[in-house]
């Protein structure tokens, strides 16, 4: 690898969280300008759910940190655990596990191992820019279903298109789920508020590449941001671009502010949207969670748009997530037919 001359001493005190994951190596490349890849060397990929109010139990994380840079990413605050911090770092400090297929092969050949759901994308996105440099998701695709083991995938990379074919032929020996995050069609504000990701347009055909590829693909219109992306309009233009890509069912709910990205996302509106700072503190109080008044008033606008565009088709009862949905994931060692994932 044409990186290979660039390394940092883990030794020199600069990244003590780092050297707490298995820092091998910095590395910075003008493909990727701004940015800057910590290599480690995880000792285990399956992380446990602490939660009981969603459907699977584990999870993989190829990487840490997210060059999608989305303001009001929910993961944000897990930098801080590497003491970097949730805002600039969290979108340009990426930590990636190298040889995390390896490590993941090796603990789903355990006899300990009960071939349970595995999802990606929980965290930060498996399918983000610095996956089309490491290529770290075919080879966990294959250790999952060689090993028999169901998994689901949520994304904002069209990177994914790259892996259809290795997606389509695991498809035939376990079960597969795949989720597609489409929070804001709205070009302007999308460029303002997740300039790192894909646009709006190039996710709904990623949609509709893996409509037509046979996978039943559900839609995260999430987070619905108040008073931006909330409008009857705005919501009504989006469902029905959804449904014309050939989605089979939307998931949506409304942002959740919880710690270091409270105080990331509202910088931002302060800059972008001052009138709207007022409305936010009588919104979201001192908590990281909207009203139930809110709440109800969106579910009553999204219910008759998911009936108008046939968006929710097979949607099981286990699938819905709670109002306010709180992953807690430890990185230590340690579902159902339509999985419901977030973004």
């Amino acid at each position: 690898m044409r990186w290979q001359s660039q390394t940092l001493d883990a030794d020199d005190g600069a990244l003590p969280g780092l050297e707490r994951a298995g820092f091998v190596r910095s590395v910075q490349t003008p493909e990727f300008e701004g940015i800057t890849f910590h290599e480690v060397l995880c000792k285990s990929a399956l992380n446990k759910v602490d939660s009981d109010s969603l459907p699977f139990g584990w999870t993989v994380n190829p990487m840490r940190g997210c060059s999608h840079a989305c303001r009001y990413c929910f993961a944000r605050g897990t930098h801080e655990y590497l003491d970097l911090d949730a805002g600039d770092d969290f979108d340009s400090q990426i930590v990636v596990k190298t040889n995390v297929a390896a490590v993941l092969r090796r603990e789903l050949h355990k006899r300990s191992w009960r071939r349970e759901p595995v999802a990606l994308g929980t965290n930060t996105d498996p399918y983000q820019r610095a996956e089309g440099r490491y290529r770290l998701m075919p080879g966990i695709i294959g250790a999952l279903t060689e090993s028999g083991t169901p998994f689901s995938i949520l994304t904002k990379g069209t990177l994914l298109r790259r892996d259809l074919p290795l997606l389509t032929q695991a498809a035939r020996q376990v079960d597969v789920q795949v989720a597609v995050s489409i929070a804001i069609l709205d070009e302007d504000l999308h460029k303002s508020l997740e300039h790192g990701t894909p646009s709006p347009r190039a996710r709904l055909e990623l949609v509709r590449a893996l409509a037509d590829a046979g996978f039943a693909v559900n839609v995260m219109v999430a987070p619905v941001i108040p008073y931006l992306t909330d409008g009857k309009a705005h919501l009504d233009e989006l469902f029905a671009a959804i449904a014309d890509a050939g989605a089979d069912h939307v998931t949506a709910f409304p942002m959740h502010l919880r710690g270091s990205t409270r105080g990331w996302f509202l910088e931002w509106l302060a800059e972008e949207h001052p009138a709207l700072l007022r409305r936010y503190r009588q919104l979201y109080g001192r908590g990281a969670s909207v009203t139930p008044e809110y709440s109800a008033w969106l579910r009553g606008r999204i219910e008759p748009l998911l009936e108008k565009y046939r968006l929710n088709r097979e949607r099981p009862t286990d699938s819905e997530l709670p109002e306010n949905p709180e992953l807690r994931v430890s990185d230590s060692p340690a579902p159902d037919r339509q999985l419901a994932l977030f973004a």
